[in-house]
Formats: C-alpha cells, sequence, structure tokens
C-alpha cells in the first residue's frame, strides 16, 4: 500500500515538474471527481455496488487527438448479505488504484462544447477486505482498464468530465471486476 502511494506521489512530482515544458507542447489538465462503483461477474456475488473518488492528470499534444492520463483512484464497495451470513466480521472492500491510459478523443468541430473520448490502459491495484474486527488482509495486483467519457467545456480552461471503464484486476482465483462511473471537474494549467 505504501509503495502504491509512493509510486502515484512520485508520478504526480514528475507531472508537476514536466508541466512548464509540455504546456508549451500541448494542454494539461488536473481533474477531481466521484461517482459510484458497479461489481461485475462473480465479484458482485460478494460486493455490492459502492462509491469512488478520483484524481487525474491529462496531457494532450497539439494537433493531436491521443494524450495521456494518469489517475488515482479510492472505491469502497460494501459486502453482500450472502458474505455477511458467512462470516459476520465481513464489513468492506476497499480499492486503490494507480493507473495510467492512453487517450483517443473523436475529432469534432473547434467551437463544440462537447468531446467524446475513448481511454485504456494498465496499473497497479491494492485491494483490502476489512472487518469489523479491525482486522484486514491485503494484496497488491496488476489490472487492466477501458472505457469512454465525455468532456463538456465551461469556460476555456474548466470543464466537467463523465467516465465509466471496466477494470479487470488480475487476482488469484476469479478477476476482481468492476465498473467505476464518475463524473468531476477538470481545470487546465
Amino acid at each position: 500500500m505504501k509503495r502504491l502511494l509512493k509510486g502515484v506521489a512520485a508520478l504526480g512530482l514528475m507531472a508537476t515538474l514536466a508541466a512548464p515544458a509540455a504546456h508549451a507542447q500541448g494542454s494539461i489538465k488536473v481533474g477531481v471527481g466521484g461517482g459510484i462503483t458497479i461489481p461485475t461477474g462473480s465479484t458482485s456475488d460478494g460486493l455490492k455496488t459502492g462509491w469512488n473518488g478520483t484524481a487525474n492528470l491529462q496531457f494532450k499534444p497539439q494537433g493531436s487527438p491521443l494524450g495521456f492520463q494518469v489517475d488515482g483512484m479510492y472505491q469502497q464497495l460494501k459486502v453482500t448479505d450472502a458474505v455477511k451470513a458467512l462470516d459476520p466480521t465481513a464489513d468492506k472492500s476497499e480499492l486503490w488504484s494507480g493507473t495510467g491510459d492512453v487517450v483517443f478523443w473523436f475529432p469534432v468541430a473547434g467551437e463544440t462544447k462537447i468531446r467524446p473520448y475513448l481511454l485504456g490502459g494498465g496499473g497497479v491495484y491494492n485491494i483490502k477486505a476489512k472487518t469489523t474486527t479491525g482486522a484486514s488482509a491485503s494484496e497488491t495486483k496488476f489490472g487492466i482498464n477501458a472505457g469512454a467519457g465525455f468532456d463538456f467545456d465551461i469556460q476555456d480552461k474548466i470543464g466537467i468530465f463523465v467516465e465509466g471503464r471496466f477494470h479487470n484486476v488480475f487476482i488469484s482465483g476469479s478477476d476482481a471486476k468492476f465498473i467505476p462511473i464518475s463524473a468531476g471537474i477538470r481545470f487546465g494549467v
């Protein structure tokens, strides 16, 4: 867990230091948001729909439809009643993730305020099973994600985003699969 947080912090620091040079060659946006997380497949057998919070840093080179996005996300999902019946101390799962994604913005007219995009990539996920007794088990694994979203321009350097992504975390047994649907605000720097 500490390694994941250190990695995300180091990535953020590198992006901040590179921002002045990159800004001259494209646009940089910082975003924050949140929403719901829906477990899918066998993951939904043990976890209920929960919530998420996200922070991201986005870079789009000037004149290119391709860019990059780095995300940090926290998600919390309560266990289902079936799991609670088997283990009364089971409470919730917490997921921390740091991902790097390639973003493709669909070409639109310059005056268009709505910009659809696709994104996908991979990253590191820490999954922690919390109990009511305070004990918890956690593991850190690699995963992939892909999704789509919309950027809505409000002002020159302020916009709103809405996106949904499918995440697949490679864990032993059955992979953890979930779909966070998030909305938030992005600021150009």
